[in-house]
C-alpha cells in the first residue's frame, strides 16, 4: 500500500521531522509527502478553501483520503489497524492523509473525505501530527503482521 501525506505547511529540521523519519523508516509502505503552501494574505475562509482545493489535488487517482481533524472520529490503534488492513484487503492501493493549516480543514475537503480522524480533543501542533501519524501507521503495520511492538 501507498501512502501520501499531504499537508499545509513545510517541516522544517528538527525533533519532530526526525520523529516523523525514523517511523517512515520502518515502514514497509512507500510514503510520500506533498507539502502545500498557501499565502496567508488572503482572508481565513479563503485561504483554509485554496487549502482544501490544493490538498486534494496532491491526492493520487483512486486513494482513500482520510482528513485529519479534531472534529473527526477517534479510533484506537487496533480499529485503524483494522480498517488499514481491510482497505488493502479490498485492493486498495493508496491512502492519503490530509493535515490541514492552522486555521482547520475546508468543510468541502471533510465531505469529500472517506475518513475524518481524530487524535483526540486536545489541539496538537501541525509538525507533530506527521510523527503521530507516522507512528500510528507503523503500530498498525505491527498489528497487522502479529509484530509484538503493540502490547495492548
Amino acid at each position: 500500500m501507498n501512502i501520501t501525506l499531504a499537508a499545509v505547511g513545510k517541516a522544517k529540521p528538527g525533533a519532530e521531522r526526525e520523529l516523523f523519519a525514523s517511523y517512515v523508516a520502518r515502514l514497509p509502505w512507500r510514503v510520500d509527502v506533498k507539502e502545500i503552501e498557501i499565502k496567508k494574505e488572503m482572508a481565513v475562509d479563503v485561504r483554509r478553501a485554496r487549502e482544501g482545493e490544493a490538498l486534494l489535488a496532491a491526492v493520487p487517482d483512486g486513494a482513500r483520503i482520510v482528513a485529519l481533524d479534531e472534529r473527526g472520529r477517534a479510533e484506537g490503534s487496533e480499529a485503524f489497524a483494522k480498517r488499514l488492513g481491510a482497505w488493502r484487503d479490498d485492493g486498495v492501493r493508496g491512502v492519503a492523509f490530509l493535515i490541514g493549516g492552522a486555521d482547520g480543514l475546508d468543510e468541502a475537503l471533510r465531505k469529500r473525505a472517506d475518513l475524518v480522524l481524530s487524535f483526540g480533543a486536545l489541539t496538537w501542533p501541525h509538525m507533530l501530527v506527521r510523527a503521530l501519524l507516522a507512528e500510528q501507521l507503523y503500530r498498525a503495520h505491527t498489528i497487522l503482521t502479529g509484530h509484538p511492538y503493540h502490547r495492548a
